[in-house]
């Protein structure tokens, strides 16, 4: 089927308005309050509370994006990071691949929608085993590259995907390292599908936690940092449709299932 085969649209293909534009991004997420989104940000991020001490514990998030992430993780502090000059980072220009950090300074580490961007996972993986303390968790929210996300990225042209990679290979590149948004879709898939093959790839990692989420939430979410049309819907419109999302990813997670979130401890 057409949709397996590897897709990587040009830049002057993307359909959606504003990418990469993280202020602008920002300033709609803080001034607009869009109730669709804020919904979709507050469960991906609301699941991360259940690893983290909130008056104890001391974090990091590389590649924070628009930095919203403090809106819905309680921690005793936590940084925000990435490879940009944004005003609202706490660190400035961060390699997530290569940090400033020391051995072991941290109890968390977020990682949003941001490994199928790198160029290479495992070196990303071994950086976030050195900054984290021992027992210290990697919380990662992905994207998954199901039969209906496919789809959205072949008609929004806005990011990729390939399953002929092997995303434990160092010497295979798995995103444009020029370009900071393209994105491999299927990295997530390809790294956490097989957890006997994670394990013996990344063994100083153990998966707690490997959940499926989201579809019609982020079909009519507005976009988080690229924007397209959404419809707003009320509170209680919000809760029949997030109803519905666990329905449907519970039943067929490979057609419905836009995200997955995983919890990795390490030992």
């Amino acid at each position: 089927m057409f949709l397996n085969k590897p897709y990587f649209p040009a830049p002057t293909e993307n359909r959606m308005g504003d990418d990469g534009d993280l202020l602008t991004a920002r300033q709609i997420f803080y001034d607009e309050k869009p109730r669709n989104l804020w919904a979709l940000m507050r469960n991906r991020f609301s699941w991360m509370n259940r690893y983290i001490d909130s008056e104890k514990h001391v974090g990091v998030e590389v590649g924070c994006g628009i930095g919203v992430v403090k809106e819905f993780v309680r921690a005793k502090s936590i940084l925000l990071t990435d490879y940009a000059e944004s005003p609202w980072l706490d660190v400035k220009m961060v390699d997530a691949m290569k940090t400033p950090f020391q051995d072991e300074e941290f109890d968390f580490v977020v990682c949003m929608n941001m490994i199928h961007h790198l160029p290479n996972a495992m070196q990303l993986f071994r950086e976030m085993r050195r900054i984290l303390k021992p027992g210290g968790v990697l919380l990662v929210q992905e994207a998954n590259a199901s039969f209906l996300l496919r789809l959205a990225l072949r008609l929004m042209r806005k990011e990729g995907y390939s399953f002929e990679v092997n995303v434990f290979d160092d010497n295979i590149i798995l995103s444009d390292p020029a370009n900071p948004w393209s994105g491999n879709n299927a990295v997530g898939e390809l790294l956490f599908n097989d957890h006997a093959k994670f394990h013996a790839n990344v063994p100083f990692f153990r998966i707690e936690q490997d959940e499926y989420s989201e579809c019609f939430l982020f079909l009519n979410s507005g976009g988080v940092t690229a924007k397209t049309v959404s419809v707003p819907l009320p509170n209680w419109g919000i809760r029949l449709v997030e109803l519905l999302d666990k329905m449907c990813v519970a039943i067929a997670p490979n057609f419905f299932a836009m995200q997955r979130s995983i919890a990795l401890r390490k030992v």
